[in-house]
């Protein structure tokens, strides 16, 4: 059967490396035969738990680095080495720095390239490398065989090229059935939470652009307002915290403190599983910067949970406004706690809305973003094929 062989920059488990190993659990493996070429950690342990064949690679940072030239040709012989070993039908790179070694395997081994993109490209902090980034992207998308974005917001930071095509990430629905409510209650009394609160609760790495400040910010308009039965929930970290995130940590803190919040507020650190926690809760809100896509809103969504974001980034596609939640304009922190005020003051709409939002996740169930992907390859090996 056709090999694909998978590329991953990272170390640790983030959102694109959690979307990976879902996808690679659910692949048809009577068909496709994947492997995995990555770092050393996680996620290679991760995939190898899965039955998948795993090769460690060196895969260095290469923006600013006085190696990156000969880090990278290093790095894509030795991955166009794997794939020619493996007989690979193509290489299916996962992140952005991945895609760039992989880029240059599949042209050294000539074999395609599939760049599964599921991050913003942004260069508004580093303006003068605008012009060099968008190049770079036009370069990518034409030696592409094929790109997959996870979200059409993603493809729209892409140039408009005919073998772009959107397959959104999945969700094993089977692990988000009622029986985790018992666990949510239980996620209560571990925390001191009171049975009776209304709780309001986000879910992201501590990153300002994940947007923990204007979820504090929403939680003092919500206490101005007299909204005192609420009680508000941070669950995120790093499962190896830096001098940095515990000044971030401090930071968000302080702005609880300053605002009078302090007994209404439990932070979770990181937790390896937030079904617990997105369990326990009333209402989940999204309050950060423009999403790629944002999988922990389907996780709410699938526990019956309504939503309340801003509408940028891939949120629109993902949250149907009035009916599985609450939409409201970017960076305004105010009317997130509007939206919030309007469910916790019905929990018939919260019934409603959560009820709703069972029903929409399974358009985003992990089986239809296989065969979607499944069909990409099979495309794939179709062209190939006639090309013999």
């Amino acid at each position: 059967m056709p090999a694909i062989l998978f590329v991953d920059h990272a170390p640790a488990l983030g959102g694109a490396e959690h979307s990976l190993l879902l996808l690679l659990a659910h692949l048809d493996r009577t068909h496709w035969q994947p492997h995995v070429a990555g770092v050393p950690g996680a996620l290679l342990d991760s995939a190898a738990d899965l039955g998948i064949p795993t090769h460690p690679l060196d895969l260095p940072r290469l923006r600013r680095s006085p190696t990156a030239v000969v880090h990278a040709f290093t790095t894509a012989r030795h991955i166009a080495h794997i794939a020619h070993d493996i007989d690979a039908l193509a290489i299916h790179s996962n992140t952005v720095r991945a895609t760039v070694y992989a880029a240059l395997a599949a042209q050294i081994g000539r074999r395609p390239l599939i760049w599964h993109m599921r991050d913003f490209w942004l260069t508004e902090n580093e303006p003068q490398r605008k012009g060099l980034d968008n190049f770079l992207k036009q370069i990518l998308c034409r030696t592409a065989a094929h790109v997959i974005t996870n979200s059409h917001a993603v493809a729209a930071h892409l140039p408009p090229r005919p073998n772009i095509s959107v397959v959104h990430n999945g969700l094993d629905l089977a692990h988000f059935g009622q029986n985790l409510e018992a666990e949510g209650r239980a996620f209560r009394q571990q925390h001191a939470i009171p049975a009776d609160a209304v709780m309001v609760g986000m879910v992201g790495r501590l990153r300002p652009w994940k947007g923990q400040p204007e979820f504090i910010q929403m939680a003092a308009h919500l206490r101005q307002q007299g909204q005192t039965q609420l009680h508000f929930l941070i669950v995120g970290g790093s499962p190896l915290p830096t001098a940095e995130d515990e000044q971030y940590l401090a930071h968000l803190h302080t702005l609880i403190h300053q605002h009078g919040l302090t007994s209404v507020f439990t932070f979770t650190g990181h937790l390896a599983d937030v079904r617990p926690a997105l369990a326990a809760l009333d209402i989940f809100v999204h309050p950060g910067q423009p999403e790629p896509f944002g999988l922990v809103n389907i996780e709410a969504m699938a526990l019956g949970k309504p939503i309340v974001a801003f509408a940028h980034g891939a949120l629109p596609e993902i949250v149907v406004q009035g009916q599985t939640g609450f939409l409201v304009p970017p960076s305004d922190t105010a009317a997130l706690a509007t939206s919030v005020t309007q469910l916790a003051q019905s929990a018939p709409l919260r019934h409603d809305m959560g009820h709703n939002g069972r029903a929409h996740a399974t358009h985003f169930d992990i089986h239809h973003t296989a065969a979607n992907v499944m069909a990409i390859y099979q495309e794939l090996a179709n062209t190939v094929k006639s090309k013999k």
